[in-house]
């Protein structure tokens, strides 16, 4: 009897043991397997959530087919303790594998709304959009100048949202002066932001930053960035090239961004300037000039006048040979790749061609005749423009 008894024991243990490892595995499979959402969303998870309350919230939003499940597998991965606040995008056939690894990651949001605060050459704006999960593009909410502009409500609003990504975008050929001053002004920042940083070692690119992050730390991030770029395309440099230093090559790039915003152009130019120290001729360079008499200040918003190109001051490269002492702005990664890998020609001039861009010459004789079509263009303008 007790064999028997033994015998329909061990069956039924065994039994169990297959559904169970069969459930064990069916649980596995809906875990990693593709999730139920047919359309992206995004998710927020509110600081201090636990983990529970995110499983029913996203099982709710129909990303996941058993909020008991999606915890298991997020215990059994070790991550149930790694959730981090913010709006997170979650795609169509997202497993619970995979929406772990978003809530549990970085803590970056990659949804909801972004403000991003842009520092320009000519001007500072803040803008304020939102993703629109089903079409994954960007929805344009407030944009405004706060320098001028009275503060929207709705920025306000919006601003108040602690999951909100704040993102500062630096322009290439913005002055440091111009950083400082747009930074004094972000109100999500803290701290002083102290001294202006040297000419040219602030890096234009796009900084994602916290509120309440301090003012200083971001300009050192901003010089960390700048410098570690000019280190590394100091090391694939062209040879042979007019100067010695990558402080010199720094100076370079900050002329060739402010000459012009085509991007195929920067090389073209770079190689006009290399050309004329090569042969010992002057830079006259206009946007040389201009910061001399702004010190980086803002803009001239006027033309140069004659007395000006004149006028001894050094960074007045009509007067001065060779260089200007500094930087004239801070340049981007690809002026300062053309200053150092400037483009092989033998131009010596060049001049606007009334598109945004420039035309070239390798003679005095041929830039005359360039510059003799740009007035002409100009004039036409004007008379448009009068009309």
């Amino acid at each position: 009897m007790w064999r028997h008894v033994a015998s329909n024991f061990l069956s039924i243990a065994v039994v169990v043991l297959v559904v169970v490892a069969g459930v064990v595995a069916w649980a596995q499979r809906q875990y990693v397997g593709p999730g139920p959402l047919a359309d992206a969303i995004c998710y927020k998870v509110p600081s201090g959530a636990k983990l529970w309350q995110v499983a029913e919230g996203l099982e709710e939003k129909g990303a996941v087919a058993s909020a008991y499940i999606f915890k298991v597998g997020a215990d059994y991965e070790g991550k149930a303790g790694g959730l981090k606040a913010g709006s997170y995008l979650i795609g169509p056939g997202a497993s619970m594998q995979e929406i772990v690894g978003i809530v549990a990651g970085s803590g970056r949001s990659t949804c909801g709304t972004e403000i991003n605060y842009r520092i320009g050459v000519a001007a500072v704006d803040i803008i304020v959009r939102e993703l629109d999960a089903a079409t994954n593009r960007y929805v344009e909410r407030v944009k405004f100048d706060p320098a001028v502009d009275a503060v929207p409500q709705d920025y306000v609003d919006l601003a108040e949202d602690s999951d909100a990504r704040i993102r500062i975008t630096l322009a290439e050929g913005v002055t440091s002066w111009q950083v400082v001053e747009a930074l004094k002004r972000a109100d999500f920042l803290t701290g002083e932001a102290g001294d202006v940083p040297a000419e040219g070692y602030l890096k234009p690119d796009s900084y994602e930053v916290r509120r309440g992050s301090e003012r200083g730390a971001l300009l050192a991030e901003m010089g960390q960035r700048q410098r570690a770029a000019i280190d590394a395309l100091w090391a694939e440099r062209s040879p042979d090239l007019p100067y010695d230093t990558p402080e010199e090559a720094l100076v370079m790039a900050s002329i060739v961004e402010k000459e012009t915003g085509v991007p195929e152009e920067r090389p073209v130019v770079a190689s006009v300037f290399v050309n004329r120290l090569r042969q010992g001729m002057r830079l006259q360079t206009d946007p040389t000039v201009i910061y001399g008499l702004t010190e980086g200040r803002g803009v001239l918003g006027r033309g140069i006048r004659q007395s000006e190109l004149k006028k001894e001051t050094p960074y007045n490269t009509y007067v001065i040979d060779g260089l200007p002492p500094t930087p004239i702005a801070n340049p981007g990664e690809e002026s300062i790749r053309a200053a150092l890998n400037p483009a092989e020609t033998k131009y010596l001039f060049f001049v606007a061609d009334g598109t945004g861009g420039h035309v070239f010459a390798e003679t005095l004789e041929e830039h005359n005749a360039n510059v003799a079509k740009w007035r002409e263009i100009e004039a036409q303008q004007k008379a448009t423009d009068g009309n």
